[in-house]
């Protein structure tokens, strides 16, 4: 789901009971939606009952943002076979730059709409008729809805059909991609905008294939629905005479839910009931007016297991002592199906001595002795860390606590009373430190006024100004730059020529919400730009990230030549994307490579410039489970003390062969770059950025090269802060990871991708 102003919406297939709410973004309401597929045996309509209830939430801040549940499509429009010919359905959607929405399109009764969808059609026929292939097997265009754009413009959903000979199928479907909108293919489009008396102005296109399971020629169209839900308003849709009765078989039932500006729908599904087979019983949910494949949201089918889990987070009082020789150990849950369930270990000690050799917590954990007083909070409760007495490695916080000397000064308050970032060459009490050094007086910043000379002052406050150009600072695409920090795909237009949230289909989770030492097993399409690099005769080999349809980035320590493989050869790699478990790659998409471009700069022996892209053969269709990550600008600023996300198969522990099966995640923390260069023994250049948890236990390693490290930012979607490069050992204790710095390659990935 690409979270855009512009568009929004939900398709269901095959449910039985739902509600929704529509609630405000910043305060609580509500609304909801629902659909079925076929039940392809009338033997089986009356299903097993399921207890099932998901949740989803979409922000839409345009005055009509839009959900849209579509379970499937009209029979007749997509891949029946004649006469040697396949007809083949694309669904997609459009920018208008040159209309202005207004209410009477959301009805398709108004003779505007009717107006708009004649010329959207023509238009689309037009354009179509650029490229021969397609215009020579182009039955029809029609359009499925509108919603509101930016500034007021307006998306047109449609679906287009075409009569192929089964020849050129593969043709058809790379020359419909070749026309997807990203950059390059805008600026190719540019002549579809030269405007006539009756022609539109058009901004971006987006299309793609229409799920294959809706092919079967003998689907009912149940009506098509639409709906416009309001702030407090909770409404109900059912299937087709539920619950007294079984739905019909083959039947295919759509709705289309609207909200009002600056609200969301949450939906609730109360009542599940689907067959085993997932061919023809399945709910889809779409951010769309039509069914594009690229606008997934979500997708449920089968039979889920009756594998009760509990719900709630880990207790803040994690062990608890028994004085007696017995214990019962009580456990309930309820039919929740999404939380993660428990795990206990269990001890027998000598009541006089519960701790033996070890130290006793305050909460009764027993930690190892050497680890009391080591500035690490290893109890949980702190009180291994308390009373202690400072030694000459350690910062004496005056708070009592003591803190390895290399934190001091690394711009992270690790005491909890700053006592390790004071007497730092910082400036003075009353005074701002600016991102350039200068220390200007504390009410100077947020004047309005570029006091720092690198709009620092003004970077994070309530409005953004236009300043001097320099490295610290965000050039919008007219040159112009401003203070703002990270400006880039915030959801608040800083460029006045919106250039800042121009480039944003990437790093959102359609799902909620080296190997990885100390992590833990990731869900399905949790993180859809991961991807697996596989050497035809070796199995997984790196990671790397999705940046685009075509384009992957990866460590360029990954792709050179050894004395046994062939790295640089691109017929040597199997790119594995939206894969979960390296035991199930036949359910992920399997791509090959056609070029490798490793960074002319990288040096194998310091591991300096350690990047590279991979251009696939052809573009991979984006879904809930493949999806790019943002890439940060060059003056985007991940600070030390953030935490971010490392993810990949690589081992679990430094001392084990194998790596991991399911796609492992782990948090860890941005480390200073000086102190950084101190651990691991002046090894990093101003192209490296560390992270780790240096208590160890938490790190990337073998097997997890190439992957991403991600960082959330403040409007929830993830950027791609580093490659996965380098380390001293796996999970050791002072010693974290070493990744590329990718903020210092943007220029280079732009001009070898276009991306």
């Amino acid at each position: 789901m690409t979270h855009e102003r512009q568009h929004r919406g939900l398709t269901a297939a095959n449910l039985t009971n739902t509600s929704y709410d529509m609630e405000p973004l910043k305060s609580g309401n509500k609304i909801p939606t629902e659909q079925f597929l076929p039940a392809s045996d009338a033997k089986k309509l009356q299903k097993k009952r399921v207890s099932f209830r998901a949740i989803v939430a979409i922000g839409l801040p345009t005055a009509l943002a839009i959900i849209a549940l579509v379970t499937g499509l009209l029979v007749w429009h997509f891949h029946y076979r004649y006469n040697g010919r396949v007809r083949k359905m694309f669904s997609g959607y459009l920018t208008i730059s040159s209309q202005t929405f207004s209410d009477a399109y959301e009805n398709s009764n108004t003779a505007e709409y009717k107006e708009l969808a004649s010329k959207v059609s023509r238009q689309l026929k037009g354009i179509y008729g650029q490229v021969r292939l397609l215009s020579k097997y182009h039955v029809a265009s029609s359009v499925q809805g509108f919603s509101e754009g930016s500034n007021n413009g307006i998306i047109a959903y449609y679906l287009s059909e075409f009569n192929v000979p089964e020849s050129q199928v593969s043709a058809v479907d790379e020359a419909m991609a070749s026309m997807d909108g990203g950059e390059n293919a805008r600026k190719s489009r540019r002549g579809f905008g030269r405007r006539t008396d009756n022609s539109l102005i058009i901004d971006g296109m987006t299309s793609g294939a229409v799920d294959a399971r809706l092919a079967g020629r003998n689907l009912k169209r149940s009506s098509k629905r639409s709906h416009h839900a309001h702030g407090n308003q909770t409404d109900i849709i059912r299937s087709p005479g539920f619950p007294d009765s079984a739905y019909l078989p083959n039947l295919y039932t759509e709705w289309q839910i609207r909200a009002d500006p600056e609200h969301r729908i949450r939906l609730e599904f109360d009542v599940l009931d689907l067959e085993k087979d997932c061919r023809n019983d399945f709910i889809k949910v779409y951010d769309s007016l039509a069914p594009s494949e690229k606008q997934v949201i979500a997708e449920k089918c089968g039979y889920r297991l009756p594998d009760e889990k509990i719900c709630g987070e880990k207790p803040p009082k994690t062990v608890y002592t028994i004085k007696s020789n017995q214990t019962t150990v009580r456990f309930h849950s309820d039919l929740s199906y999404v939380s993660e369930g428990f795990s206990a270990e269990f001890e027998a000690f000598e009541p006089t001595n519960p701790c033996p050799g070890r130290f006793q917590c305050d909460n009764d954990l027993c930690v190892s002795p050497n680890l009391e007083c080591d500035g690490y909070n290893d109890c949980g409760d702190m009180s291994d860390e308390r009373g202690c007495t400072c030694n000459e490695t350690q910062i004496k916080c005056k708070n009592g606590f003591c803190k390895p000397s290399f934190w001091r000064c690394d711009g992270v308050n690790d005491c909890g009373d700053n006592t390790d970032e004071e007497n730092c060459g910082n400036c003075k009490a009353q005074e701002f430190r600016c991102r350039n050094s200068r220390c200007i007086p504390a009410h100077k910043q947020c004047n309005g006024y570029n006091d720092c000379g690198d709009g620092s002052d003004e970077s994070q406050c309530e409005k953004s100004i236009a300043v001097h150009c320099s490295d610290l600072t965000y050039k919008c695409k007219n040159n112009q730059c401003i203070s703002k920090l990270n400006p880039m795909c915030d959801g608040e237009i800083d460029c006045a020529d919106g250039s800042d949230e121009a480039e944003c289909k990437c790093g959102t989770k359609p799902y909620k919400s080296s190997r990885i030492v100390g992590g833990k097993d990731s869900s399905e399409g949790e993180w859809p730009w991961q991807v697996s690099l596989h050497m035809n005769t070796q199995g997984h080999v790196c990671g790397a990230s999705v940046i685009s349809n075509r384009w992957l980035v990866t460590a360029a320590h990954c792709v050179q030549d050894s004395e046994k493989f062939k790295y640089s050869q691109p017929d040597q790699w199997e790119v594995y994307l939206g894969l979960l478990n390296q035991g199930e790659t036949s359910k992920s998409t399997l791509k090959r490579v056609k070029r490798i471009i490793s960074h002319p700069q990288y040096d194998h022996l310091s591991d300096d410039n350690d990047i590279a892209l991979m251009e696939l053969d052809s573009p991979v269709t984006l879904s809930q489970n493949i999806w790019p990550v943002c890439l940060p600008e060059a003056t985007h600023d991940f600070p030390a003390g953030k935490s971010v996300w490392i993810t990949g198969w690589g081992k679990q522990r430094e001392e084990v062969d194998a790596i991991a099966s399911v796609l492992q995640k782990a948090e860890v923390r941005i480390i200073n770059n000086t102190v950084c260069n101190k651990l691991m023994d002046d090894g990093i250049t101003p192209r490296m950025i560390c992270a780790g948890v240096l208590s160890g236990g938490v790190d990337a390693c073998q097997g997890d090269s190439g992957g991403p490290m991600t960082s959330t930012e403040s409007s929830g979607r993830m950027f791609l802060a580093g490659v996965v490069s380098w380390g001293d050992g796996c999970g050791r204790r002072n010693r974290p990871g070493v990744y590329t710095r990718v903020t210092e390659y943007r220029s280079w990935i732009r001009e070898m991708t276009g991306v």
